[in-house]
């Protein structure tokens, strides 16, 4: 059970850090409030997975990219 759990947590960290790199390598510079949104979003997941196995990963990913942005929201302003 405890190797399935790892494994889980390192797909989702594998899935995360792949999608980080997708969204960092866009052509156009990103905005602070995308750039905001990535990093609670990242902080969020790592968080969560740290904390909450696979669901707290996902609902920590969530809220951290809504937090990002409203703080990136505000930078930019």
């Amino acid at each position: 059970m405890t190797t399935y759990r790892w494994f889980r947590q390192g797909i989702i960290g594998v899935v995360g850090g792949a999608l980080l790199v997708t969204l960092v390598g866009c052509s156009t510079p990103l905005t602070t409030r995308e750039k905001g949104a990535l990093i609670g979003g990242g902080a969020g997941v790592g968080t969560g997975a740290l904390l909450g196995g696979g669901t707290g990963a996902v609902i920590g990913g969530a809220l951290g990219a809504g937090g990002g942005l409203l703080v990136g929201d505000q930078l930019q302003k």
